[in-house]
């Protein structure tokens, strides 16, 4: 759905909420549970930024993509919430499993498949290194991971990323090839 006329947008019909929820849902999510950790923080941290967009549509003025910025309000909520005091007092960070995150969605990078349809023992191997890829970034200091995930998993630009973290596009560019030669590294060190 062509969602420009949001840029002039001073409220949105519950039909083109729902439409954004479906488009956007999860990579909202994702993010989330990037951020957290937690599968029902995530899901109610989901449900607050679509709740701010509806609030707050007239605040999008379409400087950025759509997808931007459903994620910088998924960022800055993400970070509203972690100074609660009710955040504060929970059991936040427990990590879960990382299957629910990619039964959601997978980077595309490693979702390339060799025939139409793999074996079952191929699919078994593929969703492995998934995990074991997964097991590196997750493991990476917080400004190398979020970096990646932007630009990996939500295909953002350097320029998006830069406006978003409210970093340099030179510190983008740094923190990425950095993040990328870490996970390299650790993934050789892992297949010897």
């Amino acid at each position: 759905m062509d969602y420009s006329f949001l840029a002039e947008a001073q409220t949105i019909d519950n039909d083109t909420l729902a439409s954004l929820m479906d488009d956007y849902g999860n990579d909202v999510w994702n993010y989330a549970y990037f951020l957290t950790k937690n599968a029902e923080q995530a899901d109610d941290l989901s449900q607050e930024v679509f709740v701010r967009v509806y609030s707050g549509i007239a605040t999008y003025r379409g400087e950025c993509t759509l997808k931007t910025w459903l994620l910088t309000i998924t960022r800055n909520t993400t970070f509203t919430y972690r100074k609660s005091r009710f955040f504060r007092s929970s059991l936040w960070g427990e990590a879960l499993p990382l299957e629910s995150e990619l039964d959601r969605s997978e980077p595309r990078q490693t979702m390339r498949k060799q025939s139409a349809h793999p074996s079952a023992e191929m699919e078994v191997m593929r969703k492995a290194h998934v995990h074991e890829i997964w097991d590196i970034v997750l493991a990476l200091p917080e400004k190398f991971r979020e970096i990646l995930l932007l630009h990996l998993r939500y295909e953002l630009t350097t320029v998006e990323i830069a406006e978003m973290l409210r970093i340099s596009q030179g510190t983008v560019k740094s923190r990425l090839s950095r993040a990328k030669d870490k996970v390299r590294k650790q993934w050789e060190e892992r297949s010897k």
